[in-house]
């Protein structure tokens, strides 16, 4: 008799399909209005459009450099000298990759090893904790105190070990909308002092910042800066996110290992893109304008949801609203949300999803990364419920 392999082991048993994949298939298929999935449903700038069809035109479609153009690369760390402050050498400490959650994955393959330990602010972004597990690591979570979200940095001590090997941060945090301070950060900075515990900063949102609140990046603080990952997105900034490009910048002793595993996965990202990027980094207006931009979004909103029965909570950065639905409903979030999709054509997240347990609070997010009239549209259908 022939022998037959045993079953497939999975590494990941308990993952499914990502939530925002399930959300946004199901607001397709009841043609419901997608506030769910974080992506402008506007389209980016004209000139980005016509530099990326002149560079590809221009016949530069073959492989880039492995760690991008050298001439973005240096628009990368020009801008983060001009945000922060600090200095990284184009050369070794800042790669090109495609998109930020391929930057985190990397981050966390190039030094999470078996039984190391990870910690992570709950609720966490959905791809942190699988990139940990995949790789054999332990993620270790710490949740942040509802309805304002911030950090109980008592906690974050105790949860540190001799096996922690990384903390993975988020601000602004997606999915709560709340942002780091400075004082967060220097708590964070004295937590790791005697320790060589590496940092994976995911800073997506990072011009996406409202009420005169300030990002607070890891390169600000150069004790941080010097164990870290600052992780972006050209994605969230450009409103390309189907372009799926982002960067990391860190120091040369981190950047070496993080390169050993990108040359052997992705090797390069999109060739043409990074020449319009480059180019287009030239104006700074195009980013500098943004927290103003998506700050009347959010207040449009807000404004009509008045009268509604959701108790918005605070909204300090990303370009998402959460809604406390306690007052309409005692429904799982889940169920809320699908309930609203097929009866009532909206679409939303619910929070729960990014809690290893389900919180006792009921909480649902939405996008207004919209044009106004569909932001109106939903708040039209929020406001009857």
């Amino acid at each position: 008799m022939p022998t037959y392999p045993q079953p497939i082991t999975s590494k990941l048993p308990n993952v499914g399909t990502t939530i925002f994949t399930t959300m946004s298939k199901l607001a397709a298929e009841y043609n419901a209005i997608n506030l769910s999935q974080g992506f402008p449903d506007f389209d980016c700038a004209p000139e980005l459009r016509a530099l990326f069809c002149k560079y590809i035109n221009s016949g530069l479609n073959q492989y880039p450099p492995m760690a991008g153009i050298i001439g973005l690369r240096e628009a990368i760390a020009e801008k983060i000298q001009f945000l922060y402050g600090a200095a990284y050498d184009p050369e070794h400490e800042v790669t090109v990759t495609p998109g930020a959650t391929y930057g985190i994955f990397t981050a966390v393959t190039a030094f999470v090893s078996p039984g190391d330990e990870v910690i992570l602010f709950e609720p966490a972004y959905d791809s942190y904790g699988p990139a940990v597990e995949v790789n054999g690591g332990v993620p270790v979570y710490v949740q942040m105190r509802y309805p304002d979200y911030s950090i109980d940095w008592e906690a974050v001590k105790n949860a540190i070990t001799p096996r922690t090997r990384m903390i993975i941060l988020n601000t602004p945090n997606n999915p709560t909308a709340s942002v780091f301070s400075a004082e967060d950060l220097r708590v964070l900075e004295s937590l790791l002092n005697d320790t060589n515990i590496v940092v994976a900063s995911d800073e997506v949102y990072e011009h996406l910042v409202f009420d005169g609140h300030q990002h607070q990046s890891v390169a600000r603080f150069p004790l941080l800066a010097e164990r870290s990952f600052v992780v972006n997105s050209f994605g969230k900034a450009y409103a390309v996110t189907g372009w799926k490009m982002g960067y990391v910048a860190a120091p040369k002793n981190l950047m070496l290992e993080f390169r050993k595993v990108h040359q052997f996965n992705a090797f390069v990202s999109n060739g043409p893109v990074q020449y319009a990027l480059a180019d287009f980094m030239k104006n700074r207006d195009a980013y500098l304008a943004l927290p103003a931009f998506y700050q009347q979004k959010r207040d449009f909103f807000l404004a009509h949801l008045e009268g509604s029965r959701f108790k918005p909570l605070p909204s300090r950065g990303t370009f998402f609203q959460n809604l406390d639905y306690s007052a309409i409903s005692d429904e799982q979030d889940t169920d809320l949300a699908i309930r609203l999709i097929k009866e009532k054509g909206i679409a939303s997240i619910p929070v729960s999803v990014f809690y290893r347990q389900p919180p006792a609070h009921k909480v649902l997010r939405f996008c207004f990364a919209k044009s106004e009239e569909t932001l109106a549209k939903g708040a039209e259908i929020l406001r009857k419920l």
